[in-house]
């Protein structure tokens, strides 16, 4: 079975993940048609403007704890600006998928989202995900998160981190599992910030050190 990406050691693969094969076809960048364990056929793909009136339909259906995991605060419903601004990302820097019915945008329900937005130094990114309790437990959350940190490495980011709350456990420990280092920050109680290092850290030698260092072993032998 071929592996759709590799991080750090981890298969993400999706079909291993949710229990079923992806439909052989040709489809545009990033869009993915998915047969979960369940038997219910999905298509992860990029978020379209189309999307907002379902995105606001779906989030009357959310429980007030999946809200707040991904907003970290209470929210009564997903106001008309607030869907459009979700739903209109700038290329550049920012990029979402959602996991939606395979029906064409605007008609078809949304299921889950996950989205990253580049910072204003250009080298950090921050990530959000939410997936609804009608399709969790189904390797979902992990398969989004590997596709958000390949669009970081794509466009050559440092890090890749969120904030998560502190009783959110299977988001931490997916966190965890893939790498993320988690972070408590006392300027924020009761959420952890979880941290992705997308680039190997240099060890900050200088080449002229390291000529030093290969040469040090050449001068103790002819001591």
């Amino acid at each position: 079975m071929k592996c759709d990406e590799v991080l750090n050691g981890q298969c993400a693969n999706i079909g291993r993940m949710t229990g079923a094969s992806p439909t052989r076809e040709r489809l545009p960048p990033w869009h993915e048609r998915v047969t979960l364990s369940n038997g219910r056929q999905v298509l992860i793909r990029p978020i379209r403007p189309e999307d907002g009136e379902p995105l606001r339909a779906g989030f009357g259906l959310l429980e007030p704890d999946e809200i707040r995991q991904r907003f970290l605060h209470a929210v009564k419903e997903l106001s008309p600006e607030t869907a459009e601004r979700l739903t209109h990302v700038n290329p550049r820097n920012e990029f979402a998928l959602v996991v939606a019915e395979p029906l064409p945008p605007g008609e078809a329900l949304i299921g889950a989202v996950a989205r990253v937005a580049v910072d204003e130094n250009g080298r950090d990114a921050e990530f959000a995900i939410l997936v609804s309790r009608y399709i969790k437990h189904m390797g979902l959350g992990r398969y989004l998160m590997t596709r958000l940190v390949k669009w970081a490495k794509g466009k050559k980011l440092n890090r890749l981190y969120g904030d998560v709350l502190e009783n959110n456990g299977p988001m931490l420990s997916l966190a965890q599992s893939l790498g993320f280092q988690r972070e408590f920050r006392q300027e924020s109680p009761g959420l952890v910030r979880v941290t992705l290092e997308l680039k190997p850290r240099s060890n900050n030698r200088t080449p002229s050190d390291q000529q030093r260092s290969s040469a040090q072993p050449q001068q103790n032998q002819n001591r």
